[in-house]
């Protein structure tokens, strides 16, 4: 499994980065969740312009055998759904890059670094 260095965790399996402007970030699921899963068949998530507040369902992610639901890292508005995930299996193939699931603009930048850094998801994971 690819835990990077440089991505925060939650509990619930998923990861978030800051971009540059240091306010809006990229939100996905990680590869220990979407191995765990198996294969993903469809993604389902709320649209742009959704205020979520903290550890809020934000979407779904269907595979063969399961249906869960996705968890918002902090709070924040989704400024962009990744169109990319028509091809659902994407979020199987490439997790951290191509199959990131929203953009959000982060009420509380602070609150990411509160977030799990990679070593505690490693213990987390037992990875």
């Amino acid at each position: 499994m690819t835990i990077p260095a440089a991505l925060r965790y939650t509990k619930d399996h998923e990861w978030i980065t800051l971009l540059e402007d240091g306010s809006t970030a990229l939100v996905g699921v990680t590869d220990f969740a979407q191995h765990e899963l198996g294969d993903i068949v469809f993604v389902e998530l709320k649209p742009a312009g959704t205020i979520l507040k903290e550890h809020e369902v934000f979407g779904t992610v269907e595979a063969v055998k399961t249906v869960a639901d996705l968890f918002a890292p902090v709070a924040g508005e989704i400024l962009e759904v990744n169109t990319g995930l028509d091809n659902a299996e994407i979020v199987n193939q490439d997790p951290y890059n191509a199959g990131w699931l929203i953009k959000l603009k982060v009420a509380d930048p602070a609150a990411v670094a509160a977030l799990l850094d990679a070593g505690a998801y490693c213990q987390l994971t037992g990875e």
